[in-house]
C-alpha cells in the first residue's frame, strides 16, 4: 500500500510562510474544509451531518460548480459557513500562465462575493509564486493545511482516510476533505466518525 503523508511537514510551512497553514488556537478547535463544491446531494449530506454537531466549516468552492448549483451554494451561506475560492475551473496553478490563473480566480469571486477578497486555496495545492503573490496583492489570504485526508485517493480505504485525519489532527489543525462524487465513499465514511470523536474530546469545530 502506497504511503501518503497526511500531516503537512513542518519544512514546508517555513518555506511558504505567506499561506495559512495552521490557526493558532488557546482552545480546542478544529478547522475543518472542503473543496470542489458545491456539489449535488454531497454537499447537502455534509450540511445536514455539520449542523447535527453545531460545527461550522469552509467550504472552497469551484466557480462553474456555483454556476451549476446555486440553489446548494445558497445552502451552504444560509448554515453559516464560510465560502473561500478554488477557482473557476479547478486550475493547476503548475500548468497555467500567471494572468489567466489570477483571472480565473477573480471569475469565481465574482460569483462568491466581488466586495470581498478573502480566502482562496489552490486546486492540488499546486500555485506559482507569482500567482500567490498577485492573489494577495488584490486581497486574498492563500490558506494550505495542515491535515489532508486523501479521501479521494482511491488507493486510500475509508478507515485509513479517517486516521488520516484523527492521529495528524490537533487544536487549529486545518484539515481538507472534498464534497465531491470522487471523494464520497471515504468522506461519507470518516466525517461521522471525526466529528463525533473530536466532539467528545471537547472540540469545537469553527470556520476560517
Amino acid at each position: 500500500m502506497p504511503v501518503f503523508p497526511a500531516k503537512t511537514p513542518k519544512l514546508i510551512q517555513r518555506l511558504f510562510p505567506k499561506y495559512i497553514w495552521k490557526k493558532a488556537s488557546l482552545s480546542k478547535t478544529i478547522y475543518l474544509t472542503f473543496d470542489d463544491g458545491p456539489t449535488p446531494k454531497i454537499t447537502q449530506w455534509t450540511l445536514d451531518l455539520l449542523k447535527k454537531y453545531n460545527a461550522k466549516a469552509t467550504f472552497f468552492c469551484i466557480g462553474d460548480n456555483i454556476k451549476k448549483y446555486p440553489n446548494i451554494f445558497k445552502s451552504v451561506l444560509n448554515d453559516g459557513h464560510t465560502i473561500g475560492n478554488h477557482t473557476f475551473n479547478h486550475l493547476k496553478g503548475w500548468h497555467t500562465d500567471t494572468n489567466s490563473y489570477v483571472e480565473n480566480a477573480e471569475k469565481a469571486q465574482l460569483l462568491i462575493d466581488p466586495d470581498n477578497k478573502h480566502l482562496f486555496r489552490p486546486p492540488f495545492g499546486k500555485i506559482k509564486r507569482k500567482q500567490a503573490n498577485q492573489l494577495i496583492k488584490r486581497g486574498y489570504k492563500i490558506v494550505m493545511w495542515s491535515v489532508i485526508s486523501y479521501d479521494w485517493e482511491v488507493k486510500v480505504t475509508p478507515e485509513q482516510c479517517l486516521q488520516n485525519v484523527i492521529k495528524n489532527s490537533t487544536s487549529g489543525s486545518i484539515i481538507v476533505f472534498h464534497d465531491s462524487i470522487k471523494a464520497s465513499k471515504n468522506m461519507q465514511y470518516a466525517l461521522p466518525k471525526v466529528l463525533e470523536y473530536f466532539s467528545k474530546k471537547g472540540y469545537q469545530f469553527k470556520a476560517l
